[in-house]
């Protein structure tokens, strides 16, 4: 660890699981003070013994502004400034068979935990953050929002108007010399999965999301699964000065996935240290032809 957050102040919102735990615990390693908003207190209650008084909890919903912004006076109260905004809350929606299918019931509660939560967090973060010196506003979207697919569309819509509002916002930002920039990431183990298969026998939730895992290696050049630790590395280089002139970005962490298909299907490519044998990808594309894989 390098201590690059030693002295500056995080909220991380859906910080009590999957990649928000984990931008927790890197933020609490590099030396940051770490306030977490989410709605499950057990789990809150979890990382404060585990970190101490480098992290406080308080129960928020972001799809409230107002509760927003009490979560953003309490960082300023509790540490005595805000210098690092994590909008990182969201869930899933409902799965459906077909959009034909899909009564939309979860439109609202999804747009307003994964859009409004983030332009929230990053309004109230911003007005601190613009009469102390700027500082790093930091929003989770996903591949989802960069890349078009069936299912989940509700979900897909917010995550793509994440990043929309990101690079709107980091322009109107840049003034006050606070950074606003985008993940993205892609096929990350998280409890995400799983919530979206709510209402499924509980039996078949669990081969689910195996078999949408499985979908998903089949769909990267990088032939393995990544974590929440990938996800939260990236948060702790925007957080510091290393990025200091990175602003409007949306980076995916996925894999290669938003680059493009693999040219072998897992179960063909060979190790990594085999591969400096093997001839170059070019010299193995038909290009009369269709590339295959």
């Amino acid at each position: 660890m390098t201590d690059e957050l030693v002295g500056k102040v995080a909220i991380v919102t859906g910080g009590a699981s999957g990649i928000g735990r984990a931008t927790v615990t890197k933020l609490v390693a590099e030396g940051g003070k770490v306030v977490m908003g989410d709605l499950d207190p057990e789990r809150g209650a979890e990382a404060i013994a585990e970190h101490g008084d480098a992290v406080v909890f308080l129960r928020t919903d972001v799809s409230d502004p107002a509760q927003v912004e009490q979560l953003v006076e309490h960082a300023v109260r509790t540490f005595g400034g805000l210098h690092v905004m994590v909008n990182n809350a969201g869930i899933p929606g409902k799965m459906h068979p077909s959009l034909l299918l899909d009564d939309l019931g979860d439109f609202h509660r999804v747009l307003g935990v994964n859009l409004l939560g983030v332009m929230a967090g990053t309004k109230f973060a911003a007005r601190h953050m613009a009469e102390h010196g700027g500082g790093s506003i930091i929003n989770v979207s996903s591949v989802g929002g960069l890349q078009a697919g069936g299912g989940v569309q509700t979900y897909r819509a917010s995550k793509a108007g994440v990043i929309h509002f990101t690079k709107s916002a980091a322009i109107e930002l840049a003034q006050y010399d606070i950074r606003v920039n985008c993940l993205a990431p892609g096929n990350i183990p998280t409890p995400l999965l799983t919530t979206s298969a709510a209402g499924m026998p509980p039996d078949k939730v669990e081969r689910f999301a195996k078999a949408v895992r499985a979908s998903m290696n089949n769909d990267r050049p990088l032939p393995r699964e990544g974590e929440p630790e990938h996800v939260a590395d990236a948060v702790v280089y925007l957080a510091g000065d290393r990025a200091l002139y990175v602003t409007g970005t949306v980076l995916p962490i996925d894999g290669g996935t938003t680059a493009g298909k693999p040219l072998k299907k897992p179960e063909e490519r060979k190790p990594a240290e085999q591969n400096s044998a093997e001839p170059s990808a070019m010299s193995r594309v038909n290009v009369s032809g269709p590339v295959t894989r």
